[in-house]
């Protein structure tokens, strides 16, 4: 075969990490949801598993914000990306975004990372279980399985406050009209004066579920939404005997109640702890800025930075968004992290300064 009408392939690959993008569309969804769709000014392929997330690096008001959004397109159309972001009352974040992100924009973007994903969870049969706008994860496996025809059996059930509320409402009933192994069911909670509306009304039970998808109890599967409406479904869920371990829920966003009480606790307890022998102490250097500090056996690689006045970004704190992601170049450390870096950057010598403990003297390229 002639090579004549080929040409060689010099776009990038996306990897885990900081990347400049444009914005290069905005599409309103519903009346308080918008879709902001990205790409680089260089072709980059961005490939990432369905369901995973980025952390949009903002200035707001002269003050640097970090953020995190569930990629809400599919891998399937690799040279953009896509996030789908409501309008929160009172919310700085997205009240920003809607009014002052604009076509042509340029920011900053880390990631793409998440344990929630349609990749490291394969089934022949899955039942995606979504509220408001937690319908983007979920919506991005849908697609990516709809693009590339894939076998996999699909029941989407997706929650909403009215019908005006329901987010990519034409696409998912053009996609449901068009394969047979994807079978789409909407609830409504409420709907106003004027909005016809002949489907399921209230919250999500036990009838609707047996109705809507009745071998649920064989199917994976895979939640996003407040987390009231998580909490809801997981109650169902055990109640009716499924295997939790076929269930999985997107997990970033504010730092739960549990972790907060705990930061307290042992913020307690390092104010009533007597104070610490020098032998204790663990030297952490940070090259670049040419500083150093000594912190307790406790104290985490983010915490000393911050101790010399150094910003390591930082959004979920909770080792989740990867956001804080640095080069260790010596020593050890005990890094507990929620799938907020991969594999290879660890076998490369990043950490997560968030979630990172050293174990002795440690060198960071910062």
């Amino acid at each position: 075969m002639s090579n004549t009408f080929l040409n060689p392939v010099t776009t990038q690959t996306w990897a885990n990490g900081r990347h400049i993008v444009r914005c290069v569309k905005v599409i309103q969804e519903t009346w308080d949801v918008r879709t902001f769709c990205f790409m680089a000014d260089q072709p980059i392929l961005f490939f990432f598993k369905p369901g995973q997330f980025v952390t949009l690096e903002l200035e707001i008001e002269g003050s640097p914000v970090m953020r995190s959004y569930t990629i809400s397109s599919s891998p399937s159309v690799p040279y953009s990306f896509s996030v789908t972001i409501k309008r929160v009352p009172g919310g700085r974040v997205s009240n920003w975004l809607h009014d002052t992100l604009h076509e042509g924009q340029e920011l900053a973007v880390h990631g793409p990372v998440g344990l929630f994903n349609a990749i490291d969870a394969p089934s022949p049969k899955v039942l995606y279980l979504s509220g408001g706008v937690g319908i983007t994860p979920v919506m991005s496996m849908a697609r990516w399985f709809y693009d590339t025809n894939a076998n996999v059996d699909m029941v989407f059930i997706h929650s909403a406050r009215s019908p005006k509320d329901i987010i990519y409402h034409r696409e998912l009933e053009h996609m449901a009209s068009r394969i047979d192994n994807f079978s789409l069911h909407l609830i409504c909670e409420k709907h106003g004066l004027g909005e016809p509306w002949a489907g399921y009304r209230g919250y999500l039970n036990h009838k609707m579920l047996e109705l809507m998808a009745p071998d649920f109890l064989e199917r994976e599967v895979f939640c996003c939404g407040p987390t009231p409406y998580m909490s809801a479904v997981k109650r169902l869920l055990e109640g009716c005997g499924f295997d939790m371990s076929r269930y999985h829920e997107e997990s970033f966003g504010a730092t739960p109640p549990e972790a907060r009480a705990d930061a307290v606790e042992q913020a307690e307890q390092a104010a009533d702890a007597p104070e610490l022998d020098a032998a204790d102490l663990n030297q952490v250097e940070f090259t670049a800025s040419g500083k150093s500090i000594r912190v307790g056996p406790a104290e985490t690689v983010h915490a000393a930075a911050a101790k010399l006045g150094l910003l390591i970004p930082k959004a979920c704190g909770m080792g989740i968004c990867g956001t804080c992601k640095v080069l260790k170049l010596g020593g050890e450390v005990d890094m507990e992290h929620n799938g907020g870096i991969t594999d290879e950057d660890v076998a490369e010598g990043y950490i997560l300064s968030c979630c990172s403990v050293p174990k002795g003297d440690v060198r960071i390229e910062f």
